[in-house]
Formats: C-alpha cells, sequence, structure tokens
C-alpha cells in the first residue's frame, strides 16, 4: 500500500487580519507586565509563537513524497514563480496562488494514500491542516490520519515512535528530540544542513523567497523518508 510522507510549514497571519479584542487576547501574557523591556521581550516571543497555531497562522508550504518511489510535490504559496523540477528528479514545484488552492491539491493528492509518515504530525501537521481546512471550507479527503495514537496505521508519527510514545517523560532515556538531532544521530543528512530552519519561515516569506521555503520543507520530508527507513528496519514492532 502506498505511504505519503509529508511536511508542512506555517507563516504567521498579519496582525491587521484580527480585531482589538482578538489582538488583546494574544498579547494580554505581556501587557500585565510592567517593565517595559520585558513587557516587549514577552511580546516578541508570543509573536514568534503566532506561527504554531491554525487560528492565528497559514500554511505556507507542503512538501510530500511517495515513501517507495521517491517521487512528489511540494505546493507552495507564491503569486510569480517558476514551477517545474527542482534539484531533486521526480518532484514537482507548484505555486499556489492562495492557501485554499493549495490545500485543495493536498487533499486531492492525499486521497490515493491510506498510509501517512510524519515527524511531530499527529501533534501539529495534521491538526493544523485539518484546522485551516475548515476555516477555509476546503473538503478534507481523509479524515481518519489522527487515528488511535497507539498505532502506526493509518499513520506513523516517527516523534512518538522514537519516544516509545513519551514512555520515559521529558527527561528519561527515550526523551524527545528535534528532528535535525535524530538526524545527526542516526546518520541521515539534516534538512537544516543548508542554514534555514521552520524560523526563518516569516523573514522568507517576507523577503518573497519562496522557493527556498519550498526547498527547504522538501528537505524535511526526504530526511524523514529516511529516518522512517531507519525505525522501519531497526525498531519497528518494539513495544
Amino acid at each position: 500500500m502506498a505511504t505519503l510522507v509529508f511536511d508542512i510549514e506555517t507563516s504567521a497571519l498579519s496582525q491587521s487580519h484580527f480585531d482589538e479584542a482578538q489582538r488583546e487576547y494574544l498579547f494580554r501574557d505581556a501587557e500585565r507586565i510592567a517593565e517595559p523591556a520585558a513587557r516587549e521581550a514577552r511580546r516578541t516571543e508570543l509573536e514568534q509563537q503566532l506561527n504554531l497555531y491554525p487560528f492565528t497562522a497559514r500554511v505556507v508550504c507542503i512538501a510530500m513524497l511517495n515513501a517507495d518511489t521517491a517521487r512528489g510535490q511540494v505546493l507552495f504559496l507564491a503569486a510569480d514563480v517558476d514551477e517545474g523540477a527542482g534539484t531533486d528528479p521526480g518532484v514537482e514545484f507548484i505555486a499556489c496562488l492562495d492557501e485554499a488552492e493549495l490545500l485543495s491539491a493536498f487533499w486531492e493528492v492525499a486521497r490515493h494514500y491510506e498510509q501517512v509518515v510524519t515527524f511531530n504530525g499527529r501533534g501539529f501537521d495534521v491538526p493544523f491542516l485539518y484546522l485551516r481546512s475548515a476555516i477555509l471550507n476546503v473538503p478534507i479527503s481523509r479524515k481518519h490520519w489522527l487515528g488511535y495514537r497507539f498505532a502506526t496505521e493509518p499513520h506513523c508519527d516517527l516523534a512518538e515512535q522514537l519516544t516509545f510514545y513519551s514512555v520515559s517523560g521529558r527527561d528519561g532515556a527515550a526523551r524527545r528530540f528535534n528532528l535535525d538531532f535524530y538526524c545527526k544521530a542516526f546518520g541521515v543528512e539534516s534538512p537544516k544542513s543548508h542554514g534555514v530552519t521552520g524560523g526563518d519561515v516569516n523573514q522568507l516569506m517576507a523577503e518573497g523567497r519562496h522557493r527556498d521555503i519550498a526547498e527547504y520543507c522538501l528537505r524535511d520530508v526526504r530526511a524523514t523518508v529516511q529516518l522512517h527507513r531507519v525505525w522501519r528496519e531497526r525498531l519497528m514492532g518494539i513495544k
């Protein structure tokens, strides 16, 4: 059965998107701080966290690969960017004019796959996609990807598998690390080796560097494919 491996990149919505009551709610924690410098630092921290929530951010890129054939697509937001093949043969880069178009294209591909592999997809990518799709009224073709947590079908979340479902909590032997750390530990090329991280997405969007975001997201997926192979060959079945 064909397996889809994917990753998303998100970027905070402009603050003009929110009304006064919403902005007050989002930054309430900062406004409680009396000291100006500390208050501004906390506000900056809260602004950075807006990328993490589907009610304050949007999907700007989705990279996806067939785990067996290594063929796939990278969908990304851009008004006027060259499409076509990138540095990876078999991968098509597709520029989308808006988020609804991007999500619709993703769900069209997703309906051909029953199995999905992610890194932290159950905790982030999948619920983010579900909620953004619902907000934009984009039909969802796969509504079962959250599934039963203690199972790898239809969704194998490597962040859960490599911690054995958080068996040892935050500080034990199986504590959770980020994708970069796991890649380096298992001899997989890190997606951050090219100098771009998820924390750069807002700035890259502001600079119009949409293709750089797409290339970075694809590297995340390439790394996830290889990490999944390591898990399947060396750890699958351990409970």
